[in-house]
């Protein structure tokens, strides 16, 4: 049995030694041959599992970020060529501030201890982290609601930062083609430092609906909701685009520039929930992911199909934009239950989602809501289904993943309306927050540095007007219509 042991082990570190070079324990050069001490062992294949399960959080918070990419080629395709350059600018400075003000209070907020609605210790970014920068002792002051994951804190800190600037993202597209880039700036901050972070607390970093037994496993709620309620006010207070409604309030419709851009975006998504789901395990737990990878996978595609299918009904062609988008609200109704569902029951949020995107979209410009990408649709309305799904569909066998005792199975599977009700209770409560906090800060804004650009600037392109220069100054924009 100690043999076998040996073997595996020497195999994990080589293939360990393979992918990440440099990772590898010194330790793991000793010989096997020997006979070792079985506690000697056990400590051994601990320590390595730490690094296994520390280079899968990273790698896949990777992925994560590099779903930044995606955005920006949805949001930029979806829009038109004279505000490409502003959309692009947006999608990559995000990040950058989302780095920065997370790393500054949003971290402590929602991560520290102290209290059930906000994080009153360890702010400022982590001061005892270069103290203990390996396992445990880490997660037993200030940060010990993380004492559940054994991975060291820079890596956990890492993953949540990348989480932090996907729901920043969001609100970029909503708002765009007519907010000053400053004023987004200011208000993307606002978003990583305040909003994310207390909501975030509630949720994961053990404040008061967690207590309860709300779940969320990937962040339905705490990463698409809440980019997608900060959007709404801010489409809300900007109005729409100039010519976006006629005089009798008939919709007119402004396409983007470049479907292929845009359809590139989603494959480069799509890709990226591969590690956004199953990463959230924040451990190389092999039967979990495995699952999680699979129903990730039949909500995004089942949701495509029936986005297609709905939009050929309701426009009478197959919109590839609203395919696009409902392989996205797929994604984000999957969020929340990926976990905690059967593959089954992941084709059917998927088929919910996709529906519910077309019919969203269509409802948001019926109402006056312009959203030049559809993203309130996408993320706040799917974000919200794929939370209350978690009250409907998860299985008592899956349960036990949230390692919360409070929480119970969804009403299809025995548990009644405990979970279903629990699910409700973080929605609103999140709602409420977000948009009170939200319209605070762009209200605010408009009333000091002003958040939408003039008349003549957004006709002439953000890109002109608020950069100084454009994403194709050798092509030749057509003539006529509402704009390039």
């Amino acid at each position: 049995m100690m043999k076998n042991i040996n073997v595996s082990l020497v195999a994990a570190v080589v293939l360990l030694g393979l992918v990440m070079p440099g990772t590898v324990p010194a330790w793991a050069a000793d010989s096997p041959g020997a006979a070792e001490d079985p506690s000697a062992v056990a400590a051994k294949l601990a320590d390595l599992k730490v690094t296994m399960d520390t280079v899968w959080v990273l790698v896949t918070g990777m992925l994560v970020f590099f779903m930044n990419l995606g955005f920006a080629c949805v949001e930029s395709g979806f829009c038109r060529t004279k505000n490409t350059v502003n959309i692009l600018s947006k999608n990559f400075i995000v990040f950058a501030i989302s780095s920065i003000g997370f790393w500054l209070l949003g971290w402590g907020l929602m991560f520290g201890g102290g209290s059930s609605i906000v994080g009153t210790e360890g702010l400022w970014m982590v001061s005892g982290a270069d103290n203990s920068p390996a396992t445990g002792d880490a997660y037993q002051g200030a940060y010990k609601a993380l004492n559940w994951t054994g991975v060291p804190l820079w890596a956990k800190f890492f993953f949540q930062l990348v989480f932090c600037g996907t729901a920043a993202t969001i609100v970029s597209g909503a708002v765009a083609e007519r907010i000053k880039y400053h004023s987004f700036i200011a208000f993307t901050f606002i978003m990583t430092m305040v909003i994310y972070p207390v909501v975030g607390h509630w949720i994961w970093g053990g404040g008061w609906l967690q207590t309860r037994g709300f779940l969320d496993f990937a962040g339905s709620t705490q990463v698409h909701s809440i980019g997608g309620w900060a959007a709404l006010v801010g489409v809300v207070l900007l109005g729409p685009r100039i010519g976006k409604y006629g005089p009798d309030g008939k919709v007119n419709a402004i396409p983007g520039h470049s479907l292929p851009l845009a359809t590139i975006g989603c494959f480069v998504l799509w890709f990226g929930w591969f590690g956004f789901n199953p990463g959230s395990t924040m451990a190389a737990d092999s039967s979990a992911v495995a699952e999680i990878v699979v129903t990730t996978n039949a909500a995004a595609a089942a949701a495509t199909l029936s986005a297609t299918a709905v939009a050929w009904r309701a426009l009478g062609k197959p919109d590839l934009g609203m395919t696009l988008n409902g392989c996205l609200a797929g994604l984000v109704a999957i969020t929340a239950p990926c976990a905690f569902v059967s593959v089954g029951s992941a084709v059917l949020i998927g088929l919910l989602a996709g529906a519910i995107v077309v019919l969203g979209v269509l409802f948001f410009d019926r109402i006056g809501c312009d959203d030049p990408v559809g993203a309130l649709s996408v993320h706040l309305l799917n974000g919200v289904f794929g939370t209350l799904c978690v009250g409907l569909f998860a299985t008592p066998d899956r349960i036990g993943r949230a390692g919360n005792p409070a929480a119970k199975p969804g009403l299809f599977y025995g548990g009644g309306m405990d979970q279903l009700l629990t699910q409700l209770t973080g929605v609103l409560a999140c709602a409420v927050y977000v948009v009170v906090v939200s319209a605070a800060a762009w209200m605010l804004l408009r009333a000091t540095m002003g958040i939408r650009v003039s008349a003549e600037e957004e006709r002439e392109g953000l890109d002109l007007g608020e950069h100084g220069n454009e994403a194709y100054p050798y092509f030749v924009a057509s003539a006529g219509g509402l704009g390039r």
